[in-house]
C-alpha cells in the first residue's frame, strides 16, 4: 500500500500489516528470536556492513518491530521510525546521535521531570551541556544558540502544565540557524492530535507507553525522522563523515534523508541496548488500531470534566488548553486537533495534605504515574513525577504543591464526575 493515499484512521489499522500468503494471517505475527540464520558468510557480511537490509539481531530489528516501526512512519508521514524500549531510551538515543562532549542543546523549561533530570544530570556527566530557556518564546530560544548547538527541544504540549509552545516559530528558528528542531510528541498521540512535522519539526519522540499503546500494559518510546533535515551541512560529522563502527561508511551518503533514524538503530540501539522485546511492539501495533477512537473519547472527556472542575469550590484554577483563559489556547487550536488534548491540571484550595487525601478517597481515578491510558489517571506531581526537581525547578516547570494532572480514560464521564465528588467530601473548605 502507499501510505500517502490514505488517513489516519486508515494507516493506524493497515501500514506495516505484511501479507502472509502462507498462511492467511490477518493479524501481524509475534516472532520471539533473539537471533536469525543467514543464508551464507557473505549474506552475513553484507548485513553487517550495512550494503544490504535484513535482520540480524533483534537487539537492532525484528519482524514483529518491524511492521510496527513502519505503522508509525506512515501515520507521521515519516521517512523511517525506531522503536526502542521507552520513552526516556528515545529522548537519550536521539540527544546521543546529535551531539557528543562539549556540545549543547537548548531546550524548553516546560518538560516532564523525567527529562529535567536526564538533560540536567546524566547528559552533563556524558559531557553534554542542555541549555534550559527561560521561557518558550522563539527569540529564548535563539539566544542561547552557539556554533556547538546540536539540537532544539520542546513537547508539543509541556509536561503537565499543557502549555503549547509556538511550533512554527520554533521552527523557523531552527531553519534560521540550521539545527534539527526535536519534539517530544506524546501529548501528539503519534501525530492523531499534533503532528509536528507539518510545522517545522525534523525529529519526533514519543513515549509509546502512553496513547500509542493505550492500555497501560508495555513500556515503549519511538524516534521518528522526518527525512528534512540536511545533514550534509558540515554540522555532524557522525552523520556525514567516516564512521568509527562500520569501517568508514557514511551513513548520509549510503542513506540520504533516512541518514539519522538509521544512526539512531546501527549505532544506538547496537551500544546502548534499549531494543523492544517483539510482544510490547505487537501490543504497540494492536494499540495503535484503536487509537483515534480512544482519543477522540478522551479528549470529549476532558472537556466535561473540566467544566465541572472550574465550578467546583474547592477547586482554585484549572489548567485546560480547550478554554480560551488558557495562554496557550491560541496555540492549542492551530496545533492540535479539536484545539485541546486529554489531559489537564487542577490546583486545588487548601494544601499539600488536603491534596493527598483528595487523591486517596478517589475510587474509580487512578493514583498513578500515568497518561494516555485507558483508565483516568491522577497525579501529584510535586510527589512523583517532579519529585526530584529543586524548588526553582519545580516553579520554572509550573508545579505547585496542591497540583493535580489529570490524564482521563475510557469510563463514562459522569461516573467520574461522580467519582471527584465524593472525594472533594474529604477534603475541607
Amino acid at each position: 500500500m502507499e501510505p500517502k493515499n490514505y488517513r489516519f484512521e486508515t494507516l493506524q489499522v493497515h501500514a506495516g500489516l505484511p501479507e502472509n500468503r502462507e498462511t492467511g494471517a490477518r493479524g501481524v505475527a509475534i516472532c520471539p528470536t533473539a537471533a536469525y540464520r543467514f543464508r551464507s558468510c557473505d549474506h552475513a557480511a553484507r548485513l553487517f556492513e550495512l550494503s544490504e537490509a535484513g535482520n540480524i539481531y533483534t537487539r537492532l530489528q525484528n519482524p514483529t518491530t518491524t511492521a510496527y516501526e513502519e505503522r508509525i512512519a506512515a501515520l507521521y508521514g515519516a521517512v523511517g521510525a525506531l522503536a526502542v524500549s521507552s520513552g526516556m531510551s528515545a529522548i537519550l538515543v536521539t540527544v546521543l546521535s546529535l551531539a557528543s562532549r562539549g556540545d549543547n542543546i537548548v531546550a524548553s523549561p516546560l518538560l516532564y521531570g523525567g527529562t529535567y533530570n536526564q538533560f540536567r544530570i546524566s547528559l552533563r556527566n556524558m559531557g553534554i551541556e542542555v541549555r534550559i530557556a527561560p521561557n518558550e518564546r522563539p527569540e529564548a530560544f535563539e539566544a542561547l544558540i552557539d556554533d556547538r548547538t546540536k539540537a532544539l527541544y520542546v513537547e508539543s504540549m509541556g509536561n503537565p502544565t499543557c502549555d503549547v509552545p509556538d511550533l512554527e516559530e520554533l521552527g523557523a528558528v531552527a531553519r534560521r540557524r540550521d539545527v534539527p528542531l526535536v519534539v517530544d510528541n506524546t501529548f501528539g498521540a503519534a501525530g492523531y492530535l499534533c503532528n509536528p512535522f507539518e510545522w517545522g519539526a525534523h525529529i519526533v519522540v514519543d513515549s509509546a507507553t502512553k496513547w500509542i499503546n493505550g492500555h497501560g500494559t508495555a513500556m515503549g518510546g519511538v524516534i521518528v525522522d522526518g527525512g528534512n533535515y540536511d545533514w550534509g551541512n558540515g554540522k555532524f560529522p557522525q552523520i556525514d563523515g567516516p564512521s568509527e563502527g562500520y569501517h568508514g561508511l557514511n551513513l548520509h551518503k549510503a542513506f540520504g534523508r533516512a541518514a539519522f533514524i538509521v544512526k539512531c538503530r546501527v549505532d544506538g540501539l547496537r551500544d546502548l541496548g534499549c531494543c523492544p522485546s517483539p510482544f510490547d511492539s505487537y501490543l504497540m501495533l494492536l494499540g495503535l488500531e484503536t487509537l483515534s477512537l480512544r482519543v477522540r473519547h478522551e479528549v470529549e472527556s476532558t472537556r466535561r470534566l473540566a467544566e465541572y472542575c472550574r465550578s467546583h469550590p474547592k477547586v482554585a484554577r484549572v489548567s485546560y488548553v480547550g478554554f480560551d483563559t488558557h495562554p496557550s489556547f491560541g496555540n492549542a487550536r492551530k496545533y492540535y486537533r479539536f484545539g485541546s488534548s486529554a489531559v489537564f491540571t487542577i490546583e486545588l484550595k487548601g494544601t499539600l495534605e488536603s491534596t493527598v487525601r483528595f487523591v486517596e478517597a478517589l475510587h474509580l481515578a487512578a493514583n498513578m504515574t500515568m497518561i494516555g491510558d485507558s483508565i483516568t489517571v491522577v497525579t501529584h506531581p510535586a510527589s512523583t513525577t517532579h519529585k526530584q526537581l529543586g524548588e526553582a525547578d519545580l516553579a520554572a516547570a509550573g508545579v505547585t504543591p496542591t497540583l493535580l494532572r489529570i490524564s482521563l480514560g475510557l469510563e463514562d464521564v459522569e461516573d467520574l464526575i461522580d467519582d471527584f465528588e465524593q472525594a472533594f467530601a474529604h477534603v475541607e473548605e
